[in-house]
């Protein structure tokens, strides 16, 4: 969960203390994934999508009502709670009630929606300046409305799939997902978690001008959309080296101190679209990995992510007052890319799973069922 320049202000927090602060709302984010795979495959899809709205809106409440760093820090825990106990649930419903063919797509677009709440969530600090608990506030109103709004569109009970499956094995392919997203999720702390400290402290932006920023990122974010047909048609390995590389861009693009405000501008959208992308990359990959379990396929590269925001935004944090601002951003952008060797050669192809030693398998026996009935 992102906190702005005023919220740092009006509750005197460090670079440091903002770090840990950011990174424990991952922290939160890492327990609620894990919980709410489990949770899912249990009791169904509806209730636990209800419980994640519930619990965003009590955590938004607390953030507009805190008055120091401890309560701030707990409020942003139990909000960073939410996005995480929200994505098995919604796998699962798509693998209920979307076609196989048409998922990949689908857990794509549900996924880049995040990109409308941070676009709005921008637009809104250009408006309202400095009334950042009036904004959370309004947040917490709008999560309670989907918390009654989610029966209606949520499917209850349980998948097929998700009656058969516990933990997952552990494979050479689980592994090397749960690398790369690790690195990547550590790298992109770097805005997430400071761009707009980095804009002020590099260019001496205001809210606005922050606000502004975010609002690109959020809705340039919507092309993470794309994320699965991408995979489908490029293969996973050569989508994540792409976009990899675009979101690295777009991270020295916006956080080094030598570039201008339209070059920070067009870093925030490369950073926005290129991140939700490779998230979509994530989830495909551990669809694929574990199709027989969509809730946990989903966690998997999305707790890894969380896990490494976790760990990436107190260290870039420290890196910031320990270093200048260059060094913290090119190590960041570097650990991004290093991310990329999870995924290298063929064996991530659109087949990188033994989906299409499955297909040729049922073509053997297909065609060793018509060979054995041909007079």
């Amino acid at each position: 969960m992102r906190l702005n320049g005023d919220v740092d202000k009006e509750l005197e927090l460090g670079q440091t203390l903002a770090g840990v602060i950011s990174g424990g709302s991952f922290a939160g984010y890492c327990i609620a994934i894990l919980a709410s795979a489990a949770l899912t495959e249990r009791y169904g899809p509806r209730r636990v999508v209800v419980a994640a709205a519930l619990v965003a809106a009590i955590g938004m409440t607390g953030i507009a009502l805190a008055s120091d760093a401890i309560w701030l820090a707990g409020a942003v825990l139990l909000g960073g709670c939410s996005t995480g106990l929200a994505s098995p649930p919604l796998a699962a419903a798509i693998a209920m009630s979307v076609q196989e063919d048409r998922r990949d797509a689908a857990n794509t677009i549900v996924n880049a929606g995040t990109s409308i709440g941070v676009g709005l969530s921008g637009a809104i600090a250009v408006w309202i300046a400095q009334e950042w608990r009036l904004a959370f506030g309004g947040f917490a109103a709008v999560a309670f409305v989907l918390a009654v709004a989610a029966p209606l569109a949520v499917p209850g009970g349980q998948s097929p799939e998700d009656r058969k499956v516990g933990l997952p094995s552990i494979s050479g392919a689980l592994i090397r997902l749960i690398a790369a997203a690790f690195m990547m999720g550590a790298a992109s702390t770097s805005l997430w978690s400071f761009g707009g400290q980095l804009a002020a402290l590099n260019l001496g932006w205001q809210d606005r001008q922050i606000g502004i920023l975010w609002t690109v990122i959020g809705v340039s974010s919507i092309a993470g959309a794309w994320a699965g047909l991408l995979v489908t048609r490029y293969g996973i390995s050569r989508v994540h080296w792409t976009f990899l590389s675009l979101m690295a861009a777009g991270m020295v693009t916006v956080g080094t101190s030598f570039l201008s405000s339209i070059g920070v501008l067009f870093g925030g959208a490369l950073f926005g679209a290129s991140y939700v992308l490779l998230s979509g990359v994530y989830l495909v990959w551990g669809l694929r990995i574990l199709p027989d379990s969509p809730a946990i396929g989903l966690m998997v590269g999305f707790l890894m992510m969380a896990v490494g925001q976790t760990v990436g935004a107190p260290v870039f944090g420290i890196l910031l007052e320990r270093f200048d601002v260059d060094t913290a951003v090119f190590a960041f952008a570097l650990l991004g890319m290093v991310s990329g060797l999870c995924s290298q050669g063929d064996r991530f192809s659109p087949d990188c799973c033994g989906l299409e030693r499955k297909v040729k398998s049922a073509d053997q026996v297909t065609d060793s069922t018509l060979t054995s009935s041909s007079p």
